[in-house]
């Protein structure tokens, strides 16, 4: 599904379908009355029916002639329901009911409804956002694709002259781009998206885009004497990798922010073997390595002007005869020494060493991206993922970014009085802190390694993927990510 600009009146309207809002069951927008009095009254016509419920996302169909044949009427919701959700279940019922449709091109005038607190921009934003998550299907390795093509095509949004629209709308578009691409690599089976699958696909992302990449292997991990993330690695046939992707868009003196994303490609949880049921959405443990280099692929497309360096620990968590054992004790890069109680808690060890390796690039604000706790999901369900930070400002960038975008967090607490969970009579500290405040102690534990520069951890257990039906990767918090990198490039 593409979407474009175009600055056609209503009322000249040429495509297979419009899509027209309606305010509180019963009022046409401008453009709604201008399209209306060019088809003698029929929208008026139909509204009066009574025909169109009120809630949010119903559609009514009325049939025209010419060059535009047929529209859909699509309620905005009740009266004083102008939200951000009612708007986007409106945009979602619009374009699912017209893909029912042999509709290759649709009009929009959904952008005319008002919402509470928004600008046209971000409506523009949000119809293609809401349109590519309906378009996207995962067919990678389907022998037999859907015989019902993507509908429409094509979504032309008519907007007044200017450049601020149509950039509106390619901000969106590349954004699109790097959830896809989040959502195509979290889906792809751990048999087919190993360590060295990521790597490549990192590879392939620097030549294509002009970005600088480096994989360190086995050997280079070792002397940089990253025991922790090598510890994890231990139990897999698959040898882990450290994929570095690097963007320049400003100068060199600018120092560049850092996204780091646990890369675990299954995570049998080692030792500590999770339950089998369910466990084959382990393969969803990459997903933070997954949404950071969509993120890198969004702005290597609108050529931000700022400095980004990719960080992703790949690995797979697995049993085995060379497997670390619960109550091992492991040497990080940092030289803090870890007690290992739990191997299921693996994904904070290789993100320790991670923390670590970015201090090089002298990074003004990190951001970890991690599928780390079930905790997150007890704490905060799947609407919002967690946000961790010692650090007021960057917390608040965060949280605006996601409010701003639709990819909301939230933030959780992270004091001192936590960190007394993590001792060990062993080790420098303890890879668990016990049942209470899980994910609040998995954060401290990370703290402990973001240091020299500002930082924050998104836990995104709760928000990468769904479960039952509609199984599969959801591609956040590309957006949440690449709205803050926006603002930033912004200044």
């Amino acid at each position: 599904m593409q979407f474009s600009t175009r600055t056609t009146s209503p009322g000249r309207l040429r495509a297979d379908c419009a899509l027209v809002p309606v305010l509180a069951g019963k009022e046409l927008t401008a453009g709604g009355r201008e399209l209306d009095a060019a088809h003698g009254g029929r929208l008026a016509k139909m509204i009066r029916t009574g025909d169109l419920p009120s809630k949010a996302g119903s559609t009514l169909l009325v049939q025209l002639d010419g060059p535009l044949p047929r529209a859909l009427l699509v309620s905005m919701g009740e009266a004083g329901e102008a939200t951000a959700k009612a708007f986007a279940d409106a945009v979602r019922g619009g374009l699912q009911a017209a893909g029912q449709l042999a509709v290759e091109e649709a009009v929009s005038l959904l952008h005319e409804a008002p919402v509470t607190g928004r600008d046209t921009d971000w409506k523009l934003r949000s119809q293609v956002l809401v349109g590519r998550e309906i378009a996207y299907r995962f067919e990678t390795l389907k022998t037999k694709r859907e015989t019902r093509p993507v509908r429409p095509k094509r979504v032309v949004l008519p907007v007044p002259p200017g450049a601020a629209s149509r950039t509106a709308v390619a901000q969106a578009s590349a954004i699109a781009n790097g959830v896809d691409m989040a959502r195509e690599l979290g889906n792809l089976p751990a048999n087919h998206c190993t360590p060295a699958y990521l790597a490549d696909t990192a590879r392939k992302m620097a030549r294509e885009l002009g970005l600088k990449a480096e994989v360190l292997d086995v050997r280079q991990m070792q002397a940089l004497k990253m025991g922790a993330l090598l510890s994890v690695a231990r139990g897999s046939a698959q040898p882990p990798k450290l994929i570095v992707l690097r963007y320049q868009g400003a100068g060199t003196k600018q120092a560049p922010i850092a996204l780091v994303g646990k890369g675990v490609t299954f995570d049998t949880g080692g030792i500590s073997l999770k339950p089998a049921a369910e466990m084959d959405e382990m393969k969803f443990d990459m997903c933070g390595a997954a949404s950071v280099l969509g993120v890198m692929r969004v702005v290597a497309e609108l050529k931000l002007k700022l400095n980004l360096v990719v960080v992703v620990p790949a690995t797979e968590n697995m049993p085995g005869g060379r497997a670390t054992r619960p109550g091992d004790v492991v040497a990080s890069m940092s030289g803090q020494t870890v007690e290992i109680l739990n191997t299921d808690a693996e994904g904070r060890l290789i993100l320790c060493d991670a923390l670590t390796y970015v201090q090089r690039f002298k990074p003004s604000a990190v951001v970890d991206v991690a599928t780390l706790t079930g905790a997150c999901v007890i704490a905060l369900g799947h609407h919002h993922s967690g946000l961790f930070s010692p650090n007021d400002g960057l917390a608040a960038e965060l949280q605006q970014a996601g409010r701003d975008i639709g990819d909301s967090c939230w933030r959780m607490p992270l004091d001192d009085e936590y960190q007394e969970q993590l001792k060990s009579p062993f080790a420098d500290m303890a890879n668990i802190g016990g049942r209470p405040a899980g994910s609040v102690t998995a954060a401290c534990f990370l703290a402990r390694f973001a240091k020299g520069y500002d930082w924050a951890h998104l836990d995104i257990a709760g928000t990468a993927w769904k479960s039952g039906t509609s199984k599969g990767a959801t591609g956040r918090p590309v957006p949440l990510l690449a709205s803050f990198l926006l603002a930033r490039a912004r200044g």
